[in-house]
Protein backbone atom coordinates (compact mmCIF):
# COMPACT_ATOMS: atom_id res chain seq x y z
CA UNK A 1 0.00 0.00 0.00
CA UNK A 2 1.23 3.69 -0.50
CA UNK A 3 -0.20 4.99 2.68
CA UNK A 4 -0.26 3.74 6.03
CA UNK A 5 -3.40 2.35 7.30
CA UNK A 6 -5.20 -0.05 10.05
CA UNK A 7 -7.93 -2.08 9.30
CA UNK A 8 -10.43 -4.86 11.15
CA UNK A 9 -12.22 -7.92 9.98
CA UNK A 10 -15.73 -8.90 10.86
CA UNK A 11 -16.38 -12.39 10.18
CA UNK A 12 -20.27 -14.65 10.27
CA UNK A 13 -20.73 -17.99 8.79
CA UNK A 14 -18.88 -20.52 7.53
CA UNK A 15 -15.44 -21.99 7.92
CA UNK A 16 -14.61 -20.57 4.30
CA UNK A 17 -15.24 -17.09 5.43
CA UNK A 18 -13.34 -17.51 8.74
CA UNK A 19 -10.66 -18.54 5.60
CA UNK A 20 -11.08 -16.18 3.62
CA UNK A 21 -10.89 -13.05 6.24
CA UNK A 22 -7.62 -15.09 7.59
CA UNK A 23 -6.43 -14.57 4.10
CA UNK A 24 -7.19 -10.96 3.50
CA UNK A 25 -6.17 -10.30 6.40
CA UNK A 26 -2.90 -11.86 5.61
CA UNK A 27 -2.58 -9.75 2.35
CA UNK A 28 -3.24 -6.50 4.20
CA UNK A 29 -0.49 -7.20 6.59
CA UNK A 30 1.91 -8.16 3.89
CA UNK A 31 0.78 -4.83 2.21
CA UNK A 32 1.29 -2.75 5.49
CA UNK A 33 -1.80 -2.68 7.06
CA UNK A 34 -1.45 -3.21 11.04
CA UNK A 35 -4.67 -4.30 12.45
CA UNK A 36 -6.69 -2.24 14.97
CA UNK A 37 -10.33 -2.67 16.94
CA UNK A 38 -13.54 -1.32 14.84
CA UNK A 39 -13.23 1.63 16.89
CA UNK A 40 -10.32 3.03 15.33
CA UNK A 41 -9.64 1.05 12.31
CA UNK A 42 -9.63 2.94 8.90
CA UNK A 43 -10.88 0.25 6.99
CA UNK A 44 -13.62 -2.06 8.22
CA UNK A 45 -14.52 -5.22 6.57
CA UNK A 46 -17.65 -7.39 7.45
CA UNK A 47 -17.36 -10.99 5.65
CA UNK A 48 -20.99 -11.75 5.24
CA UNK A 49 -23.37 -15.13 5.31
CA UNK A 50 -26.55 -15.00 4.53
CA UNK A 51 -27.66 -19.23 4.05
CA UNK A 52 -29.97 -18.24 6.98
CA UNK A 53 -31.72 -15.35 7.72
CA UNK A 54 -30.21 -15.16 11.68
CA UNK A 55 -26.29 -14.26 10.38
CA UNK A 56 -27.95 -11.56 7.95
CA UNK A 57 -29.80 -9.30 10.52
CA UNK A 58 -26.78 -9.63 12.51
CA UNK A 59 -24.50 -8.57 9.69
CA UNK A 60 -27.39 -5.56 9.31
CA UNK A 61 -27.58 -4.58 12.95
CA UNK A 62 -23.16 -4.68 12.98
CA UNK A 63 -23.24 -2.54 9.93
CA UNK A 64 -25.81 -0.02 11.46
CA UNK A 65 -24.22 -0.03 14.76
CA UNK A 66 -20.66 0.84 13.12
CA UNK A 67 -22.61 3.14 10.76
CA UNK A 68 -24.04 4.98 13.96
CA UNK A 69 -20.76 4.83 16.15
CA UNK A 70 -18.17 5.82 13.40
CA UNK A 71 -19.99 9.40 12.59
CA UNK A 72 -17.89 11.51 14.70
CA UNK A 73 -15.03 10.07 13.27
CA UNK A 74 -15.92 8.00 10.23
CA UNK A 75 -13.99 5.12 9.17
CA UNK A 76 -12.24 5.61 5.67
CA UNK A 77 -13.76 2.56 4.29
CA UNK A 78 -16.72 0.06 5.34
CA UNK A 79 -16.39 -2.82 3.14
CA UNK A 80 -19.22 -5.42 3.05
CA UNK A 81 -18.00 -9.14 1.41
CA UNK A 82 -19.45 -12.04 0.77
CA UNK A 83 -22.93 -13.33 0.62
CA UNK A 84 -25.09 -10.52 2.23
CA UNK A 85 -23.61 -8.20 -0.56
CA UNK A 86 -24.21 -10.98 -2.90
CA UNK A 87 -27.65 -11.01 -1.90
CA UNK A 88 -28.22 -7.11 -1.34
CA UNK A 89 -25.76 -5.67 -3.95
CA UNK A 90 -25.79 -1.92 -4.20
CA UNK A 91 -28.36 -1.03 -2.10
CA UNK A 92 -25.51 -1.44 0.71
CA UNK A 93 -23.90 1.24 -0.73
CA UNK A 94 -26.47 3.53 0.83
CA UNK A 95 -24.93 2.75 4.41
CA UNK A 96 -22.85 6.03 5.45
CA UNK A 97 -18.90 5.26 4.72
CA UNK A 98 -20.24 1.86 2.56
CA UNK A 99 -17.80 2.04 -0.04
CA UNK A 100 -16.98 -1.68 -1.44
CA UNK A 101 -19.70 -4.50 -1.98
CA UNK A 102 -18.01 -7.62 -3.32
CA UNK A 103 -19.62 -11.07 -3.53
CA UNK A 104 -17.31 -13.92 -2.53
CA UNK A 105 -15.84 -14.19 -5.72
CA UNK A 106 -13.76 -10.94 -5.76
CA UNK A 107 -12.11 -11.73 -2.83
CA UNK A 108 -9.30 -12.08 -5.01
CA UNK A 109 -9.58 -8.37 -6.16
CA UNK A 110 -9.69 -6.82 -2.89
CA UNK A 111 -6.54 -5.79 -1.96
CA UNK A 112 -6.09 -3.57 -4.58
CA UNK A 113 -9.43 -2.28 -4.59
CA UNK A 114 -8.93 -1.28 -1.03
CA UNK A 115 -6.14 0.46 -2.15
CA UNK A 116 -7.39 2.61 -4.64
CA UNK A 117 -10.50 3.34 -2.76
CA UNK A 118 -8.13 4.63 -0.08
CA UNK A 119 -6.58 6.66 -2.48
CA UNK A 120 -9.83 8.34 -3.68
CA UNK A 121 -12.67 8.02 -1.07
CA UNK A 122 -15.20 9.64 -3.09
CA UNK A 123 -14.83 6.34 -5.13
CA UNK A 124 -17.63 3.40 -4.44
CA UNK A 125 -17.40 0.20 -5.61
CA UNK A 126 -19.44 -2.82 -6.59
CA UNK A 127 -18.17 -6.55 -7.47
CA UNK A 128 -21.02 -8.51 -7.96
CA UNK A 129 -20.98 -10.75 -10.28
CA UNK A 130 -19.70 -14.33 -10.79
CA UNK A 131 -16.48 -15.77 -12.23
CA UNK A 132 -16.14 -18.62 -14.59
CA UNK A 133 -13.13 -20.23 -13.23
CA UNK A 134 -11.55 -20.03 -9.44
CA UNK A 135 -9.12 -17.30 -9.96
CA UNK A 136 -5.62 -17.22 -7.79
CA UNK A 137 -5.23 -15.05 -5.18
CA UNK A 138 -2.05 -13.52 -3.77
CA UNK A 139 0.22 -15.16 -0.72
CA UNK A 140 0.25 -12.78 2.45
CA UNK A 141 1.50 -13.48 5.84
CA UNK A 142 0.44 -16.92 7.38
CA UNK A 143 -1.78 -15.77 10.50
CA UNK A 144 -2.96 -19.21 11.65
CA UNK A 145 -1.24 -20.30 15.28
CA UNK A 146 -3.25 -23.30 15.63
CA UNK A 147 -1.88 -26.49 13.98
CA UNK A 148 -4.94 -26.52 11.64
CA UNK A 149 -4.91 -24.74 8.47
CA UNK A 150 -7.58 -25.04 5.95
CA UNK A 151 -7.47 -24.84 2.59
CA UNK A 152 -10.24 -23.93 0.01
CA UNK A 153 -10.97 -26.21 -2.81
CA UNK A 154 -13.74 -24.73 -4.93
CA UNK A 155 -16.59 -22.21 -4.68
CA UNK A 156 -20.34 -22.63 -5.52
CA UNK A 157 -22.27 -25.22 -5.32
CA UNK A 158 -24.45 -26.92 -7.98
CA UNK A 159 -26.91 -29.00 -6.31
CA UNK A 160 -29.91 -26.37 -5.69
CA UNK A 161 -31.15 -28.08 -2.77
CA UNK A 162 -34.73 -26.08 -2.60
CA UNK A 163 -33.97 -24.40 0.96
CA UNK A 164 -30.53 -22.85 0.02
CA UNK A 165 -29.02 -20.00 -1.25
CA UNK A 166 -25.66 -20.55 -1.34
CA UNK A 167 -25.92 -21.21 -5.58
CA UNK A 168 -27.57 -17.93 -5.89
CA UNK A 169 -24.92 -15.73 -3.49
CA UNK A 170 -21.76 -18.33 -4.48
CA UNK A 171 -22.41 -19.26 -8.10
CA UNK A 172 -21.70 -22.30 -9.71
CA UNK A 173 -19.01 -24.77 -8.69
CA UNK A 174 -16.01 -24.29 -9.63
CA UNK A 175 -12.61 -26.10 -8.71
CA UNK A 176 -9.44 -24.93 -8.30
CA UNK A 177 -6.62 -26.42 -10.19
CA UNK A 178 -5.07 -29.67 -8.08
CA UNK A 179 -1.96 -28.40 -8.53
CA UNK A 180 -2.76 -24.80 -7.33
CA UNK A 181 -4.14 -26.82 -4.04
CA UNK A 182 -1.25 -29.32 -3.31
CA UNK A 183 1.24 -25.95 -3.53
CA UNK A 184 -1.12 -23.91 -0.81
CA UNK A 185 -1.20 -27.39 1.39
CA UNK A 186 2.88 -27.66 1.11
CA UNK A 187 3.12 -23.68 2.01
CA UNK A 188 1.04 -24.32 4.80
CA UNK A 189 2.60 -27.09 6.13
CA UNK A 190 5.72 -25.60 5.92
CA UNK A 191 4.27 -22.44 7.98
CA UNK A 192 3.99 -24.90 10.66
CA UNK A 193 0.50 -27.07 10.18
CA UNK A 194 0.60 -30.19 11.04
CA UNK A 195 -3.50 -31.13 10.09
CA UNK A 196 -5.08 -29.52 7.41
CA UNK A 197 -8.66 -29.29 6.45
CA UNK A 198 -9.78 -29.21 2.98
CA UNK A 199 -12.83 -26.89 2.51
CA UNK A 200 -16.02 -26.73 -0.28
CA UNK A 201 -19.67 -25.96 -0.75
CA UNK A 202 -19.60 -29.47 -1.88
CA UNK A 203 -16.45 -31.02 -1.23
CA UNK A 204 -16.43 -34.54 -2.58
CA UNK A 205 -17.57 -32.52 -5.79
CA UNK A 206 -14.15 -31.72 -6.36
CA UNK A 207 -13.56 -31.82 -10.48
CA UNK A 208 -16.87 -32.47 -11.20
CA UNK A 209 -16.99 -28.96 -12.86
CA UNK A 210 -14.84 -30.01 -15.25
CA UNK A 211 -17.65 -31.23 -17.86
CA UNK A 212 -18.77 -27.66 -18.07
CA UNK A 213 -15.63 -26.94 -20.07
CA UNK A 214 -12.77 -26.43 -17.92
CA UNK A 215 -9.42 -26.80 -19.69
CA UNK A 216 -7.53 -28.82 -17.17
CA UNK A 217 -9.31 -32.30 -16.46
CA UNK A 218 -9.24 -32.38 -12.33
CA UNK A 219 -8.23 -35.61 -10.22
CA UNK A 220 -11.29 -37.32 -8.41
CA UNK A 221 -11.35 -35.82 -4.63
CA UNK A 222 -10.53 -38.94 -3.04
CA UNK A 223 -7.34 -39.20 -5.49
CA UNK A 224 -6.89 -35.63 -4.61
CA UNK A 225 -6.42 -36.55 -1.07
CA UNK A 226 -4.19 -38.87 -1.60
CA UNK A 227 -1.59 -36.30 -3.27
CA UNK A 228 -2.44 -34.09 0.15
CA UNK A 229 -2.09 -37.14 2.34
CA UNK A 230 1.18 -37.98 1.16
CA UNK A 231 2.90 -34.76 1.65
CA UNK A 232 5.82 -34.56 3.80
CA UNK A 233 5.26 -33.51 7.21
CA UNK A 234 1.87 -33.55 7.49
CA UNK A 235 -0.05 -35.36 10.33
CA UNK A 236 -3.59 -35.26 9.97
CA UNK A 237 -5.97 -34.62 6.95
CA UNK A 238 -9.94 -33.56 7.09
CA UNK A 239 -12.75 -31.92 4.82
CA UNK A 240 -15.90 -30.37 5.15
CA UNK A 241 -18.42 -30.60 4.09
CA UNK A 242 -19.71 -33.56 1.70
CA UNK A 243 -22.69 -34.44 0.13
CA UNK A 244 -23.98 -37.90 0.47
CA UNK A 245 -25.56 -38.32 -2.91
CA UNK A 246 -21.76 -37.98 -3.98
CA UNK A 247 -19.77 -39.80 -1.42
CA UNK A 248 -18.27 -42.39 -3.88
CA UNK A 249 -16.74 -45.95 -2.67
CA UNK A 250 -13.15 -44.60 -3.36
CA UNK A 251 -14.37 -41.54 -0.83
CA UNK A 252 -15.47 -44.39 1.43
CA UNK A 253 -12.68 -46.50 1.26
CA UNK A 254 -10.09 -43.87 1.72
CA UNK A 255 -11.06 -44.06 5.90
CA UNK A 256 -8.99 -47.46 5.60
CA UNK A 257 -6.17 -46.70 3.07
CA UNK A 258 -5.09 -43.36 4.27
CA UNK A 259 -3.55 -42.91 7.63
CA UNK A 260 -3.60 -39.42 7.82
CA UNK A 261 -7.28 -38.88 7.15
CA UNK A 262 -8.85 -38.59 10.72
CA UNK A 263 -11.45 -41.06 11.70
CA UNK A 264 -14.51 -37.99 11.81
CA UNK A 265 -16.29 -36.59 9.08
CA UNK A 266 -19.21 -34.26 9.22
CA UNK A 267 -22.28 -36.10 6.59
CA UNK A 268 -24.99 -33.33 6.23
CA UNK A 269 -28.13 -35.44 6.78
CA UNK A 270 -30.68 -32.55 6.71
CA UNK A 271 -33.55 -34.21 7.51
CA UNK A 272 -34.55 -38.15 8.22
CA UNK A 273 -37.76 -38.58 6.36
CA UNK A 274 -38.24 -39.37 2.70
CA UNK A 275 -41.05 -37.41 1.86
CA UNK A 276 -38.86 -34.11 3.45
CA UNK A 277 -35.69 -34.69 1.94
CA UNK A 278 -37.57 -35.25 -1.73
CA UNK A 279 -38.97 -31.61 -0.97
CA UNK A 280 -35.57 -30.17 0.08
CA UNK A 281 -33.90 -31.75 -3.61
CA UNK A 282 -31.45 -33.76 -1.50
CA UNK A 283 -31.26 -36.57 -3.96
CA UNK A 284 -30.94 -39.53 -1.62
CA UNK A 285 -33.37 -41.11 0.57
CA UNK A 286 -33.13 -42.33 3.97
CA UNK A 287 -32.24 -45.83 3.50
CA UNK A 288 -29.54 -44.23 0.91
CA UNK A 289 -28.01 -42.32 4.14
CA UNK A 290 -28.25 -45.69 6.31
CA UNK A 291 -26.41 -47.90 3.75
CA UNK A 292 -24.08 -44.99 3.60
CA UNK A 293 -23.15 -45.02 7.24
CA UNK A 294 -23.14 -48.23 7.05
CA UNK A 295 -20.28 -48.64 4.40
CA UNK A 296 -18.30 -45.34 5.93
CA UNK A 297 -18.41 -47.25 9.79
CA UNK A 298 -17.33 -51.08 7.66
CA UNK A 299 -13.96 -49.22 6.32
CA UNK A 300 -13.71 -47.06 9.72
CA UNK A 301 -15.38 -49.01 12.86
CA UNK A 302 -14.58 -45.87 15.16
CA UNK A 303 -15.60 -43.21 12.78
CA UNK A 304 -17.11 -40.30 14.26
CA UNK A 305 -19.79 -38.39 12.66
CA UNK A 306 -21.34 -35.37 13.02
CA UNK A 307 -24.24 -33.67 11.05
CA UNK A 308 -26.52 -30.55 10.27
CA UNK A 309 -30.32 -30.48 10.71
CA UNK A 310 -33.21 -28.47 9.69
CA UNK A 311 -36.16 -28.57 11.22
CA UNK A 312 -39.36 -27.04 10.80
CA UNK A 313 -39.28 -27.30 6.62
CA UNK A 314 -42.30 -26.37 4.90
CA UNK A 315 -45.34 -29.41 5.24
CA UNK A 316 -42.95 -30.94 8.34
CA UNK A 317 -45.35 -33.31 10.22
CA UNK A 318 -45.19 -35.24 13.58
CA UNK A 319 -44.42 -37.80 11.78
CA UNK A 320 -41.52 -36.44 9.98
CA UNK A 321 -40.01 -35.20 12.75
CA UNK A 322 -39.93 -38.77 14.57
CA UNK A 323 -38.47 -39.74 11.10
CA UNK A 324 -35.40 -37.44 11.54
CA UNK A 325 -34.83 -38.32 14.94
CA UNK A 326 -35.20 -41.98 14.62
CA UNK A 327 -32.33 -41.88 11.72
CA UNK A 328 -30.13 -39.72 14.38
CA UNK A 329 -30.16 -42.22 16.58
CA UNK A 330 -29.51 -44.96 14.23
CA UNK A 331 -26.15 -43.11 12.92
CA UNK A 332 -25.71 -42.49 16.24
CA UNK A 333 -24.14 -38.96 15.62
CA UNK A 334 -21.22 -37.42 18.18
CA UNK A 335 -22.36 -34.07 17.40
CA UNK A 336 -25.08 -32.11 14.91
CA UNK A 337 -25.76 -28.27 14.12
CA UNK A 338 -29.40 -28.07 14.15
CA UNK A 339 -31.70 -25.19 12.90
CA UNK A 340 -35.08 -23.93 12.36
CA UNK A 341 -35.88 -23.56 8.44
CA UNK A 342 -36.31 -20.03 7.52
CA UNK A 343 -37.13 -18.71 3.67
CA UNK A 344 -34.13 -17.38 2.06
CA UNK A 345 -34.71 -15.27 -0.92
CA UNK A 346 -34.40 -17.35 -4.51
CA UNK A 347 -34.36 -20.66 -2.64
CA UNK A 348 -37.63 -22.59 -3.91
CA UNK A 349 -38.71 -23.52 -0.53
CA UNK A 350 -39.69 -19.75 0.09
CA UNK A 351 -42.57 -20.25 -2.23
CA UNK A 352 -43.98 -23.47 -0.68
CA UNK A 353 -46.88 -22.20 1.25
CA UNK A 354 -47.26 -24.88 4.32
CA UNK A 355 -44.99 -23.40 6.31
CA UNK A 356 -44.65 -24.24 10.22
CA UNK A 357 -45.38 -22.13 13.12
CA UNK A 358 -42.33 -20.19 15.17
CA UNK A 359 -43.48 -21.81 17.81
CA UNK A 360 -44.14 -25.33 16.61
CA UNK A 361 -40.49 -25.06 14.79
CA UNK A 362 -38.77 -24.15 18.39
CA UNK A 363 -40.54 -27.18 20.48
CA UNK A 364 -39.22 -29.35 17.56
CA UNK A 365 -35.10 -27.97 17.59
CA UNK A 366 -35.68 -28.65 21.05
CA UNK A 367 -36.84 -32.40 20.97
CA UNK A 368 -33.77 -32.63 17.84
CA UNK A 369 -31.34 -30.97 20.65
CA UNK A 370 -32.28 -32.58 23.31
CA UNK A 371 -31.80 -36.22 21.94
CA UNK A 372 -28.30 -34.69 20.40
CA UNK A 373 -27.12 -33.90 24.24
CA UNK A 374 -27.79 -37.52 24.76
CA UNK A 375 -26.17 -38.95 21.51
CA UNK A 376 -23.42 -36.85 23.05
CA UNK A 377 -22.89 -37.94 26.58
CA UNK A 378 -23.06 -41.66 25.63
CA UNK A 379 -20.35 -41.37 23.00
CA UNK A 380 -18.18 -39.22 25.15
CA UNK A 381 -18.60 -41.74 27.84
CA UNK A 382 -17.59 -44.19 25.88
CA UNK A 383 -14.55 -42.88 25.24
CA UNK A 384 -13.14 -42.81 28.96
CA UNK A 385 -9.87 -44.90 29.60
CA UNK A 386 -8.99 -45.22 25.68
CA UNK A 387 -5.86 -43.42 25.08
CA UNK A 388 -5.58 -41.15 22.12
CA UNK A 389 -3.10 -38.25 20.70
CA UNK A 390 -4.03 -34.52 20.61
CA UNK A 391 -2.53 -31.61 18.99
CA UNK A 392 -1.98 -29.47 21.54
CA UNK A 393 -3.89 -26.38 20.68
CA UNK A 394 -2.44 -23.72 23.79
CA UNK A 395 -3.42 -23.38 27.17
CA UNK A 396 -6.56 -24.00 28.72
CA UNK A 397 -7.71 -22.62 32.10
CA UNK A 398 -5.56 -24.00 35.44
CA UNK A 399 -8.25 -26.64 37.26
CA UNK A 400 -9.26 -26.14 41.23
CA UNK A 401 -5.52 -27.75 42.17
CA UNK A 402 -3.84 -24.86 39.87
CA UNK A 403 -2.49 -27.47 37.55
CA UNK A 404 -1.28 -26.24 34.42
CA UNK A 405 -3.41 -27.43 31.59
CA UNK A 406 -3.81 -27.65 27.84
CA UNK A 407 -6.17 -28.12 25.54
CA UNK A 408 -6.26 -29.71 21.46
CA UNK A 409 -8.28 -32.05 19.49
CA UNK A 410 -8.20 -35.70 18.97
CA UNK A 411 -8.72 -37.40 15.51
CA UNK A 412 -12.02 -37.53 16.01
CA UNK A 413 -11.73 -33.82 16.32
CA UNK A 414 -12.79 -33.62 19.79
CA UNK A 415 -11.48 -30.99 22.34
CA UNK A 416 -9.21 -32.33 24.95
CA UNK A 417 -8.24 -30.80 28.10
CA UNK A 418 -4.90 -32.46 29.41
CA UNK A 419 -2.33 -31.68 32.11
CA UNK A 420 1.41 -31.49 31.62
CA UNK A 421 4.26 -30.07 33.94
CA UNK A 422 4.60 -26.42 34.00
CA UNK A 423 8.19 -26.59 31.43
CA UNK A 424 6.09 -28.72 28.83
CA UNK A 425 3.66 -28.48 26.17
CA UNK A 426 4.40 -26.42 23.25
CA UNK A 427 1.51 -25.32 20.52
CA UNK A 428 1.22 -28.15 17.71
CA UNK A 429 2.70 -30.23 19.36
CA UNK A 430 1.63 -34.20 19.18
CA UNK A 431 0.60 -35.72 23.24
CA UNK A 432 -0.14 -39.10 23.93
CA UNK A 433 -2.66 -39.19 26.55
CA UNK A 434 -5.45 -41.50 28.68
CA UNK A 435 -9.08 -40.02 28.54
CA UNK A 436 -9.91 -40.09 32.33
CA UNK A 437 -12.98 -38.38 32.23
CA UNK A 438 -16.14 -36.77 30.13
CA UNK A 439 -17.63 -33.38 30.04
CA UNK A 440 -20.63 -32.43 28.44
CA UNK A 441 -19.13 -31.00 25.68
CA UNK A 442 -15.17 -32.22 25.88
CA UNK A 443 -12.74 -34.87 27.44
CA UNK A 444 -10.03 -34.18 30.36
CA UNK A 445 -7.35 -36.05 30.43
CA UNK A 446 -3.52 -37.13 31.69
CA UNK A 447 -0.19 -37.92 29.75
CA UNK A 448 1.10 -41.00 28.79
CA UNK A 449 4.60 -41.85 30.26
Amino acid sequence: MSMPFTFHILTFGCQMNVNDSLWLAGVLSARGGKEADVGTADVICLNTCSVREKPEIRVKNMLSQICGSRKANPPLLIAVLGCVAKQHGEDLLSFPNVRLVAAADHLFELPDVIEKILQNPDQRVALLDFTEDFVEREEGIPLFSAPTAYVNIMQGCDNFCTYCIVPYTRGRQRSREAGAVLSECRQKIGYGAKELVLLGQNVNAFGLDACRGHKTQRPSFARLCQEVAALPGLQRLRYTSPHPKDMTEEDIAAFSTLPALCPSLHLPMQAGSDRILRRMGRGYTRKDFLLLVERLKNARPDIALSTDIIVGFPGETEEDLNETLSLMEACGFVSSYSFCYSDRPEARASTFPDKISQETKVKRLEAVQSLQEELSRKWLASRCQTETDILLEGPSKRDAEGRKSWQGRDPYNCLVHVHLPEDAGKRGESVPVRIREAGKHCLFADPLP
